[in-house]
């Protein structure tokens, strides 16, 4: 009897680190920092596509989450001028901040993201046609959406996880804020990728080297738009970031952390909260670009 041909669904391989994203890399303690980063979203974004993202404190997301923790714990100490000692999480941050030395999440926060930004892995046209075969481009960019809000909805689910824990021992709520700044800056590092593969998906990848695409990425994030080159769009943006767009920046980090607060709700609450909230975010960003990038008339 001939069996039947077997079929499984589509199906990523873990993304290899490119050999060279034109970043140089410096070896300072943000630029560790950021590979830190970068590699988090890479081994997040491994998994197959119809997978939820694992959550909880045993789950890969909260491990990961727990990997940025000391890459955020990292970039605060640089952004003092201090990288004394090794990481240790969350709680020398918090004392530190406890004596008025304190960091400055916006700008922490940010500048991580700007430097992860360049070494995220986002995949090209041809990667996520092979990813998804026999699917079109309206189908493909669906799938994506899905598949990101699931992670991103996990990110929130192991960062209320690991803070539910955290009830039951009073003195670890030290960590807390910079638990907080990791499931921020790792959410914006997935939408970012998100945001790149959307961009390549519709023929409309930022022009430039590494660091100027992922500039354009993180101003089509921070304004939650697609990126537009050409001359004369209105509202268009620039494949540049600027002062003005660093700032711009900041300011959504900031409102971003302060809406993870739900993530410390007692118990697993927070859990729920983060993810529907993480989930729905990330939906919503995700339509407004692909609105613009679906109008007629835009290049």
């Amino acid at each position: 009897m001939q069996e039947e041909p077997r079929t499984a669904p589509a199906r990523d391989v873990p993304r290899p680190r490119p050999v060279d994203t034109g970043v140089e890399d410096t070896g300072s303690p943000l630029t560790r920092a950021a590979r830190s980063v970068a590699d988090a979203v890479g081994g997040l974004l491994g998994e197959r596509p119809g997978e939820d993202a694992p959550a909880g404190k045993g789950g890969r997301a909260g491990a990961v989450l727990r990997d940025v923790v000391g890459a955020v714990a990292t970039a605060a100490r640089a952004g003092r001028g201090d990288d004394d000692g090794p990481v240790d999480g969350g709680t020398a941050r918090a004392g530190d901040e406890d004596r008025g030395g304190g960091w400055r999440p916006g700008t922490v926060l940010s500048d991580l993201l700007h430097a992860a930004a360049p070494r995220l892995p986002i995949r090209d046209a041809e990667r996520l046609r092979a990813a998804y075969p026999g699917m079109d481009r309206d189908a493909v960019a669906d799938a994506l959406v899905t598949r990101y809000g699931r992670v991103t909805a996990g990110i929130g689910a192991a960062t209320g996880g690991l803070t539910a824990a955290q009830w039951f021992a009073p003195p670890s709520m030290v960590a807390l804020p910079l638990e907080l700044g990791a499931e921020t800056v790792l959410v914006a590092a997935v939408e970012v990728v998100l945001i790149g593969e959307l961009h390549e998906l519709h023929g409309r990848p930022a022009p430039g080297d590494a660091r100027e695409r992922a500039a354009a990425y993180l101003t089509s994030w921070t304004h939650q738009r697609a990126v537009d080159t050409g001359s004369g769009g209105g509202g268009g943006l620039l494949a540049t970031l600027g002062s003005a767009g660093v700032n711009a920046l900041r300011r959504r980090v900031t409102r971003r952390l302060a809406r993870n607060v739900s993530s410390a709700a007692p118990l697993l609450l927070g859990a729920g909260l983060a993810a529907r909230s993480n989930r729905k975010a990330t939906t919503q960003l995700a339509e407004a670009v692909l609105a613009d990038l679906r109008a007629p008339g835009r290049h």
